[in-house]
């Protein structure tokens, strides 16, 4: 898995002391374009060989022109392949690698929905670890900028009053069969790139950095965050349950704050 430290390698942003004007990945006029993914594939992946996926295999949705850049819809779609691993990125965000995602025995499903920051155009890919080993690819051009800088939506106070609030569901959980669940964090999800407006200086960077779902104790997902997960942070995400049992949320924040939910589930 890409450590924190390989990811502040490709972006700088997590440290609260960088220069955000230093950071923005959206080139000044006349200025070269950089191409990220050579040097993410070779730092991330190590130089091993990325395939093109077959989209019965992984197909990544994203709209070709963002509505709004801080919440960048993305859906992927992985069939009844089973995964080990899958990767977000955006190339050419502050920190490239967007999360990372291991599944347990109890995901069913490798399929995963949430929203992102995308700080300026930028390819969008997903990288999926086959059980064999073997890496493919599905990637999408998205049309956006400014995500990462964007204010927050809420003031700070209340997004202080509500940090940590999680909330679970799942649709028509059935007995042995990749079953549908939405978690969603309450969480302002700070880039550290995004200016306060009433006192002008930089919100320094605050975001859900881990995740750890489980169902009857067993590992349905566990996930590497970083800031380019939205404000309030909301995933779509399978697993299977075999009996009755608890279906529980763990998260941990950059500033160690550690927030957990709980549901019950009675599949039919």
């Amino acid at each position: 898995m890409p450590t924190l430290q390989r990811r502040h390698l490709l972006g700088l942003a997590c440290l609260p002391w960088a220069a955000p004007a230093l950071l923005r990945a959206q080139p000044a006029r006349g200025e070269a374009v950089v191409e990220m993914w050579p040097k993410i594939h070779a730092s991330v992946f190590e130089g091993r060989p990325v395939a093109a996926a077959d989209p019965a295999v992984l197909q990544l949705e994203a709209p070709a022109r963002a509505v709004d850049a801080a919440f960048v819809p993305v859906t992927v779609r992985t069939g009844n392949q089973p995964l080990r691993r899958l990767t977000l990125v955006i190339d050419n965000n502050p920190a490239p690698i967007a999360a990372v995602f291991n599944f347990g025995p109890r995901a069913g499903r490798a399929d995963i929905e949430t929203r992102l920051r995308v700080d300026a155009y930028s390819m969008v890919r997903a990288v999926a670890e086959l059980a064999d080993g073997r890496l493919v690819m599905s990637m999408r051009y998205v049309k956006a900028a400014g995500g990462c800088s964007a204010p927050a939506g809420a003031d700070l106070a209340a997004a202080a009053a509500s940090m940590g609030r999680m909330q679970l569901r799942v649709e028509a959980p059935r007995l042995g069969q990749p079953s549908q669940a939405q978690l969603q964090i309450s969480h302002p999800n700070h880039s550290g790139l995004a200016m306060d407006q009433v006192s002008r200086l930089y919100t320094p960077a605050h975001f859900v950095r881990k995740l750890d779902i489980r169902y009857g104790g067993e590992a349905v997902l566990q996930a590497e965050l970083d800031f380019a997960l939205s404000e309030n942070p909301n995933l779509r995400f399978h697993f299977v349950p075999a009996a009755a049992g608890e279906l529980r949320a763990e998260a941990e924040d950059t500033e160690g704050r550690r927030f957990s939910t709980t549901l019950a589930v009675n599949p039919t």
